[in-house]
């Protein structure tokens, strides 16, 4: 299944609503779009050695047909940049994110010549070896990684992309262990309203708290959990939802 961006009398295919991702050794990854695409949302997925695989989160500011032009732009640094830089088995992870991140940066800013376009991001490196996530958070969504003991937040690691030149992030670490998981969703999740009420954070929490047999499953599931809580299709926003799940030992 397509979404669909409807252009004049033109029907231009989009990404798949279901990505195809990479097979990982100990673990499942996946995204998912709830219906069409409307705003800035676009995930993607990369395998850049034998035992690392990046994966990136963006929500480019404005609608789909305004800002096409930038997460085309963005998706092709992330690739060459991810490629480039991760793919020796002597690099440094950490360097390496935070100078994806400022390329992606300079990126959008190249592109946006009309001025700002705000694109907070969420870009992890999955090492697979090691079963470790490095991370930059560029004002995104927290990310939330459940583990034997709970559920933690992973924060914003530095400002939204596409604002300031010179605006850096952390690419800080965390484990994720057997059985574990690491949940991203988009605005358009943690947004879904019910009267004053928005699903929140504390609703995709609740999702991943629960046990998901896969990473497509857990996808789905946190997008079904909005719209039971709206009670209505979450057309509101963009709704996605990325994750990655480890196998049980």
């Amino acid at each position: 299944m397509h979404a669909f961006f409807h252009h004049g009398s033109n029907v231009l295919p989009l990404e798949p609503v279901s990505s195809d991702v990479p097979s990982l050794q100990d673990a499942e990854l996946a995204a998912m779009y709830y219906g069409e695409r409307k705003g800035g949302d676009f995930y993607d997925f990369l395998r850049v050695s034998p035992n690392r695989v990046v994966f990136g989160l963006l929500d480019v500011a404005g609608r789909s047909e305004q800002n096409r032009a930038i997460v085309g732009a963005a998706q092709k640094t992330f690739r060459e940049k991810s490629l480039e830089l991760l793919s020796s088995d002597k690099v440094n992870e950490a360097d390496a994110m935070t100078e994806i991140c400022l390329r992606l940066n300079q990126t959008i800013l190249d592109i946006e010549t009309g001025g700002v376009r705000s694109c907070p991001a969420f870009v992890g490196c999955y090492n697979e070896s090691l079963g470790v996530l490095c991370y930059i958070n560029a004002g995104h969504t927290p990310g939330l990684v459940r583990d034997g003991t709970g559920v933690a937040e992973l924060p914003a690691t530095g400002l939204p992309l596409g604002l300031f030149s010179h605006a850096t992030c952390d690419a800080p670490m965390t484990a994720i262990p057997p059985s574990g998981a690491l949940l991203l969703v988009s605005r358009g999740v943690v947004e879904g309203r019910r009267h004053h009420e928005e699903f929140g954070l504390t609703g995709a929490r609740k999702t991943l708290e629960r046990p998901a047999s896969s990473a497509k499953d857990l996808c789905r599931a946190v997008i079904e959990d909005v719209r039971q809580f709206m009670g209505t299709p979450p057309t509101h926003n963009d709704v996605t939802a990325l994750a990655l799940v480890r196998n049980s030992p």
